[in-house]
């Protein structure tokens, strides 16, 4: 598959080219981190015990916590919990909202067709799920009808992806979706006003864009999407030196 047939499959046509940054992206803006609001997502008595639990645990370790946990009502509802896949020394993460139904089946996120979206965004920009990509998602259980996670929902389960990201030590963070960007940044976070914007989460650069499932529902926003797979690409150039 040429990019030009991966451009079309996005619904962008083969116009779009990565170039230089537009004047609208001063470079500066790839340095300098936006601050951070106070963290409104609740900080329970069992989050916080998770969080040290979990400071020292290793892959097979955090795999199996997660598969077991039962810090929120999510678990009753669950075929199985959803840790996340790819290269677990990633230089890229991915992280989206929650497991869909064919995710919560298969036990790996970004299965459906938002996957298949999703394969063929990374592939624009010369990346490949498991090559330097790690996918995971703010909440690893799936929500009752594929409703947005809770707040509590969400805070019960980010120790877990604070854990991952402390593993992977990723050069940089996308967050696919407001549940995703609200988790990472604990901040309120509108889309349309973080994009193109450089956050950052514990010094760790962090872009924010449209999850995949809202562009299939949205097919005019895919143009800024791939704006932001642009962003991302000179983002990560930058953290390279190169």
């Amino acid at each position: 598959m040429t990019t030009d047939d991966i451009l079309r499959e996005m619904g962008l046509g083969p116009i779009w080219r990565l170039r230089t940054a537009p004047a609208a992206m001063p470079a500066e803006e790839l340095i300098a981190p936006a601050p951070l609001a106070p963290d409104p997502l609740p900080q329970t008595a069992p989050a916080l015990e998770a969080a040290a639990l979990l400071s020292a645990v290793a892959w097979d370790e955090l795999a199996a916590t997660v598969a077991a946990c039962r810090q929120c009502r999510l678990c009753e509802t669950r075929k199985q919990a959803v840790l996340g896949v790819g290269d677990v020394n990633a230089d890229w993460l991915f992280v989206g909202e929650g497991p869909g139904a064919e995710e919560d089946q298969r036990g790996e996120p970004f299965v459906g067709q938002a996957g298949k979206l999703l394969d063929n965004m990374l592939a624009a920009i010369g990346l490949k799920r498991g090559r330097d990509v790690y996918i995971a998602n703010a909440v690893k259980c799936r929500p009752p009808e594929n409703r947005t996670p809770a707040p509590e929902e969400a805070a019960a389960c980010r120790p877990y992806l604070e854990r991952q990201i402390e593993l992977i030590r990723p050069k940089l963070i996308v967050a696919l979706g407001r549940p995703a960007a609200q988790t990472l940044l604990g901040m309120e976070v509108k889309i349309a006003a973080a994009r193109g914007k450089l956050f950052d989460y514990r010094g760790i650069p962090l872009i924010v864009t449209y999850h995949p499932a809202y562009l299939l529902r949205t097919l005019p926003d895919k143009a800024k999407a791939w704006e932001d797979l642009c962003f991302m690409r000179r983002t990560m150039q930058a953290q390279k030196g190169g």
